[in-house]
């Protein structure tokens, strides 16, 4: 018979089915027997009556059915098998009103009696075991959402005419600065793997692309070990030709996040305030907008000094802000705008008027930041000088400045970590969780 996975069930009619998955838990009783089973769906419980203590003269049937008590009593948590049996609707039965009575049951593949993690094991501990740690339901859920996550947010780029692009991982230069660079080997010289499509997805602009978006991975040379950094991550670009300002910027970006979070509201709403007790609500736009200098006096403010010296936020800084932001303006979101020249990348357009400052962003999402954008400079000979300024070579640059010597449109775009967004908005405490496989400064493993 044809698999039916655990979700599909409760619309069938009573009769037989088949179901395969892992043994989550076996209550192995004198009469009867109950195994509940899970697949990637959900989870289900599996009944047999128990044949035990036979007669010599016992039949065929009763050896079978022996044989199949026995079989089910050894059976390990984590166990693979495939069961065709009776399904029943019973409203007595908690796992959704559903039951199959097993008429035979295949161990597909066993698992060792003993597993190397529990509920209380610590994060550091479950990630050595990922995917044992990823059977949680929880765990899937996450991805699920995810999925759903990037899903609405490429249909709505694609309905206004974005397009994909691909961006290598394998740089020769730099593309933003030569900090938190992985340098390799690469035949006679040397290559960096990429920290962001920045350049790439800027060179789609003087190539009439227009709009564009890419997800994929980066990499940062970080060596730092918080609950919100990686080696390695999933990063969301987009950028559009012909905008006025950042505030064009920061209008698609806000407008995206609505169509994002409106899709996990409504297809995972339920699910994660059941699993992680965090109700997730569709932001309102506009969001609030604050410029960096205001931000850093809302937080003196509150009897906060940010010990930073270059003159931006610092974590705690960025969750007072928010704090604020949440009781003045009932946002969980807010941009912090006007960013100085210092402490932002060369290509970023500074202010007409006043050179000091940038027009870029940074997104704040429940207290931390999850995105940077900006306007880019565009014009050749301003993006050089901007360059040298901050101690870089136009030699090393001459790929990426050809993009400017044969017209570009005024451009701008961001760049958005996926795993810090999926933490914030489930209120996990590290992007650890909500990262498939981590990759850290102590981890390359598995």
């Amino acid at each position: 018979m044809t698999r039916t996975v655990i979700a599909h069930l409760a619309p069938l009619p009573d009769g037989p089915v088949t179901v395969a998955g892992w043994v989550e838990t076996v209550r192995d009783q004198k009469k009867v027997q109950f195994v509940i089973l899970r697949d990637e769906s959900g989870a289900l419980q599996l009944v047999n009556p128990a044949t035990r203590d036979l007669e010599d003269d016992a039949s065929a049937d009763e050896l079978a059915a022996a044989a199949l008590t026995e079989t089910i009593g050894g059976l390990a948590h984590g166990t693979m098998i495939r069961v065709t049996g009776e399904l029943k609707h019973d409203e007595r039965v908690k796992l959704g009103g559903l039951e199959v009575k097993i008429a035979a049951l295949e161990v597909v593949s066993e698992a060792l009696p003993e597993t190397p993690i529990a509920d209380d094991s610590s994060l550091d501990k479950r990630l050595d075991w990922r995917f044992l740690d990823l059977r949680r339901p929880e765990a899937s859920l996450i991805f699920k959402i995810q999925t759903t996550f990037e899903h609405a947010l490429r249909t709505w780029w694609v309905e206004r005419d974005f397009i994909e692009i691909h961006t290598p991982k394998l740089m020769a230069s730099a593309s933003e600065s030569r900090a938190e660079l992985f340098e390799m080997e690469y035949f006679e010289t040397k290559a960096y793997l990429a920290q962001s499509p920045q350049f790439f997805k800027q060179m789609a602009q003087p190539a009439g692309f227009g709009k564009v978006f890419e997800i994929a991975p980066a990499f940062r040379a970080d060596p730092s070990f918080t609950s919100r950094h990686a080696t390695e991550f999933t990063s969301i670009d987009a950028e559009v030709s012909w905008i006025d300002s950042h505030e064009d910027v920061m209008q698609m970006h806000e407008q995206l996040l609505v169509a994002g979070f409106s899709a996990v509201v409504e297809k995972h709403g339920a699910a994660i305030e059941a699993a992680f007790g965090v109700e997730v609500s569709v932001p309102t736009t506009p969001f609030p907008r604050i410029p960096l200098a205001e931000a850093r006096r809302i937080v003196a403010e509150g009897g906060y000094e940010i010990p930073r010296t270059d003159g931006d936020l610092d974590p705690e800084g960025e969750r007072r802000l928010s704090a604020w932001v949440k009781a003045n303006h009932g946002s969980d979101f807010v941009f912090v705008t006007d960013y100085a020249t210092g402490i932002r990348p060369f290509y970023h357009m500074r202010r007409d008027g006043d050179p000091s400052i940038t027009n870029s962003y940074d997104l704040l999402y429940n207290g931390t930041e999850i995105s940077t954008g900006a306007q880019r400079e565009h014009r050749i000979d301003v993006l050089i000088a901007q360059a040298t300024e901050k101690g870089l070579e136009p030699e090393e640059l001459e790929f990426y400045l050809d993009f400017f010597r044969y017209g570009v449109p005024p451009h701008g775009g961001f760049g958005m970590g996926l795993a810090r967004v999926l933490m914030l908005m489930l209120g996990l405490g590290s992007i650890r969780e909500t990262t498939y496989l981590f990759r850290g400064p102590t981890r390359l493993l598995p």
